[in-house]
């Protein structure tokens, strides 16, 4: 999949006129992208688009206009982007409780090295945080970024119609998703 260029980016002031559209046209293109591991578990697959649409609204927060600094954006996300043999997931941890959130991510230090695709009952774990460490001893993070690298075995077996799964296999948290016939599209358009 192409990386974003700062030719790819709407300006400041076309982003202002679309983002209504755009925004609604990107979440629900990340519905299709989703999967829910469990009941505190949410696997987001990025692409192309998503990384757009992060880039555009951290332009828009930040009110970056410098080409400068948009390519230094492009450059902490155009890594989420999945490039033909793997998939690139941000994984969220959520809890509405304040303090059932702060007790969970104490008892789940690690959880995002036990994540895992799996195709056709093999399991292919996550590369967890390759841009920084988002766990310690005692805690992890409510936001990983997850690879999975996908060999040609992988990729063949599941555009022959494998099942596909996504699961967690922490002893804290344990959970198996199969993935659906929106993600398993998506999923699949992102392979070479």
């Amino acid at each position: 999949m192409e990386k974003l260029r700062v030719a790819d980016l709407y300006s400041l002031e076309q982003y202002h006129k679309v983002r209504g559209d755009f925004r609604s046209r990107v979440l629900e293109h990340k519905k299709r992208r989703q999967i829910a591991v469990g009941p505190n578990v949410t696997l987001t697959f990025e692409d192309r688009l998503t990384m757009q649409y992060q880039v555009q609204e951290m332009l828009r927060i930040e009110r970056i206009f410098e080409e400068e600094a948009i390519e230094e954006e492009l450059d902490a996300y155009n890594p989420l982007i999945p490039d033909g043999t793997n998939w690139k997931a941000t994984m969220m941890i959520e809890f509405e409780d304040v303090a059932e959130r702060r007790r969970a991510l104490a008892e789940l230090a690690g959880v995002e090295d036990t994540v895992y695709v799996e195709i056709g009952g093999r399991r292919i774990m996550a590369i967890a945080d390759e841009d920084l460490e988002r766990s310690s001893e005692e805690k992890t993070s409510a936001v990983h970024f997850l690879r999975f690298e996908l060999d040609d075995a992988a990729r063949a077996a599941l555009r022959d119609g494998a099942e596909l799964a996504v699961g967690v296999d922490h002893p804290r948290y344990s959970h198996r998703a199969v993935a659906d016939d929106r993600l398993r599209e998506a999923l699949l358009a992102d392979l070479a």
